[in-house]
């Protein structure tokens, strides 16, 4: 048993940043995020060493990691990490959408019930595209439109498509910095019950 809450712990890769949080939402919570870009691979497994202490591996209860859309390689690289760690020390994984982790992170700055057309660079002159609708304070957002690639002209007709008023948003290059509304997205569905093998956590890359 616990002497005190177990820990969650939440990984970030979906752009060129490193986003880590931990907490165990009680009376202990961090984050940090560095702009590795291309030295990702690199670095993550020390920075990660690094930034869990004083907690150790056993105070973990969950795992988070973004799932994408989002770079192509360090996508991969944070699932590969957290799946393998999921297996050694037989945690569940929570994976989450990019850009449902940006829209939930932006819940404070829009009045509830407000929808986000969250628009993301893809390759080729295409866009990532999601319409998020911000729920009440403590609540994932709603999808309303699931993540999907488009070129920017389908995309375009789709918002003028859309029945009801919505706040366009683009991603901004750094997205590490949502890691702590990863990890809070994570532990509602944790708290809720659900357990989630690491065999779940797969990529999206539309």
């Amino acid at each position: 048993c616990y002497m005190f809450p177990p820990y969650g712990l939440a990984l970030h890769t979906g752009s060129r940043d490193l986003g880590l949080a931990i907490s165990n939402f009680q009376t202990d919570r961090r984050s940090q995020s560095w702009d590795l870009d291309r030295d990702l691979s690199n670095y993550l497994h020390l920075y990660l060493e690094d930034f869990i202490k004083p907690q150790t591996w056993q105070d973990i209860a969950f795992l988070a990691v973004t799932q994408g859309p989002g770079s192509f390689t360090s996508l991969r690289i944070g699932l590969v990490t957290v799946r393998t760690l999921a297996q050694q020390l037989n945690l569940p994984v929570f994976s989450f959408s990019s850009l449902e982790v940006l829209a939930y992170s932006q819940g404070d700055k829009f009045i509830e019930s407000s929808y986000l057309a969250l628009q993301m660079p893809a390759t080729r002159g295409q866009v990532y595209g999601a319409i998020y609708q911000i729920l009440a304070s403590g609540q994932a957002p709603r999808q309303i439109l699931s993540d999907r690639l488009f070129t920017l002209e389908d995309w375009q007709t789709t918002l003028e498509n859309l029945s009801f008023n919505y706040l366009l948003l683009e991603t901004p290059i750094h997205l590490g910095n949502t890691v702590t509304s990863l990890l809070e997205l994570a532990s509602f569905a944790y708290k809720s019950g659900k357990m989630p093998l690491w065999s779940e956590a797969v990529p999206f890359y539309g």
